[in-house]
């Protein structure tokens, strides 16, 4: 049993479609971002940086439990305890790794910022906002440029690395994209989308999401309470 402690957004979602496609039994513990819930010295003690996911394997490595936070992190391991969606020649792994890369380093952090600045902030910012916008569309036209001739990222195989960009696509509308302008990736969305296996991730914590309305809970995530010493 693996215990994933976890919430409904594209971050979440990685590892909940991770966890389904590899047939792992798994529970998964709601964590309240917008209550802040990610504080807790609980959560800490097992995701430091304070973000969701994050896992607890009782049947780790040699037998032993691990503990486990950041999602790239997690699908890496979790292919390699199922010797599934890595890849199977060193060559094979690392184009997986890249993309995954990619995935961590652009393809999520800069469409959550475009996210932020076209729907959450305060106030409008133009330079934030187009700089974003701008940014997002970029990101999805190295996707167009990977899918033009291939199922997947790295090939015909189905990968981590498109289990981790799927989820950041749900939003491509909120992030400026629009769909037309990217045919080749939005037949790789609709394919992954699909899946029986996705299909029953994403309804995992789904009875638990709300509309970020609040202010607490905006405090909470974007505010001075997620900078304040822990």
């Amino acid at each position: 049993m693996i215990d994933v402690y976890s919430w409904p957004t594209p971050n979440g979602h990685k590892v909940h479609i991770m966890l389904e496609e590899c047939g792992f039994s798994y529970r998964a513990i709601p964590i309240d971002i917008g209550a802040g819930a990610q504080f807790t010295p609980d959560f800490l003690a097992i995701s430091p940086n304070n973000k969701i996911p994050a896992i607890v394997d009782a049947d780790g490595p040699n037998g032993k439990p691990i503990a486990l936070f950041e999602s790239g992190a997690i699908l890496v391991y979790l292919a390699s305890k199922a010797g599934q969606f890595l890849g199977k020649t060193d060559r094979e792994k690392f184009e997986t790794l890249q993309w995954l890369m990619f995935q961590v380093g652009g393809f999520g952090p800069m469409l959550g910022q475009a996210h932020h600045f076209r729907i959450y902030a305060p106030e409008k910012i133009d330079y934030a906002y187009d700089r974003y916008t701008n940014e997002a569309n970029r990101l999805y036209r190295v996707l167009e440029k990977q899918l033009v001739h291939q199922a997947y990222l790295t090939g015909e195989n189905y990968t981590i690395a498109d289990i981790a960009c799927f989820p950041w696509a749900r939003s491509a509308a909120n992030q400026g994209v629009n769909w037309e302008d990217y045919p080749h990736t939005k037949l790789w969305f609709d394919k992954i989308h699909a899946r029986p296996a996705v299909q029953r991730a994403l309804s995992v914590l789904a009875d638990h999401k709300k509309p970020l309305t609040d202010p607490k809970a905006k405090d909470i995530l974007f505010g001075k309470t997620q900078y304040a010493k822990k």
